[in-house]
């Protein structure tokens, strides 16, 4: 999504009155700020009652990679009419939960306030993608902890500073030496370096927002989402 958000018209449903609109934008974690793109064409709605799901729109970050909830866009007229203004059909994720494949159920994350939660929303969501008997890994990596499973080794980074290229290239490293797969996770995104050098070697990145649900970074992670174990 785009830091700065354009001013787009939209139009009152009640009364007819026109309205020039900016997105507001929210710090990220890594400090950027962040705004959801807006759709220019789209009617805005009237908002005829609450509903949790609807009042949230997921925005990623192009700074870090990491994906968050903002308020959705809203704009008081002054009829008195509350209206919701549109946006772009990839910021229209309303709702954070992963979506399950055939065959699986809906991921059920758990709510991230410590590092160990962290640990635990990414053991749990490899456990969804069908990998078992998850333990921590024999060599400890060095950012974050390590964890393993059969044909699978992952690394969960829960520090406040974007992963670096340096920490994708030695999972893959050690990934590669017990011939297995790898996974990064990490709660703030990032860096652009990694994520690209992440693509080359097939590395899949995701992001754990605050909810505890991995939000994928790059299309490996996208495969593995889709695909599970």
């Amino acid at each position: 999504m785009s830091a700065m958000s354009e001013s787009v018209p939209v139009r009152c449903p009640a009364c007819r009155r026109e309205h020039f609109y900016e997105a507001p934008s929210y710090p990220c974690v890594c400090g950027a700020p962040v705004a959801p793109a807006l759709d220019e064409h789209g009617t805005a709605t009237a908002v005829a009652h609450r509903a949790w799901d609807e009042d949230w729109v997921v925005v990623r970050c192009d700074a870090c990679g990491r994906r968050n909830q903002w308020p959705y866009p809203e704009l008081g007229c002054s009829c008195g009419t509350m209206l919701r203004v549109p946006v772009a059909a990839a910021s229209a994720a309303a709702s954070p939960r992963a979506a399950a494949p055939a065959g699986r159920r809906a991921f059920q994350p758990v709510t991230i306030r410590t590092a160990r939660d962290a640990v635990t929303a990414a053991a749990l969501y490899l456990r969804w993608l069908g990998y078992r008997d998850i333990r921590r890994a024999d060599q400890r990596p060095p950012a974050g902890v390590g964890l393993a499973a059969r044909g699978l080794l992952a690394q969960v980074d829960p520090t406040v500073r974007p992963a670096s290229l340096r920490d994708v290239e030695c999972l893959w490293l050690t990934a590669m030496t017990e011939s297995t797969a790898c996974v990064y996770f990490s709660l703030a995104g990032f860096s652009p370096d990694a994520r690209t050098r992440a693509e080359a070697l097939a590395v899949p990145l995701f992001v754990l927002d605050l909810t505890g649900t991995p939000q994928a970074v790059n299309s490996h992670a996208d495969e593995l989402d889709a695909a599970g174990a």
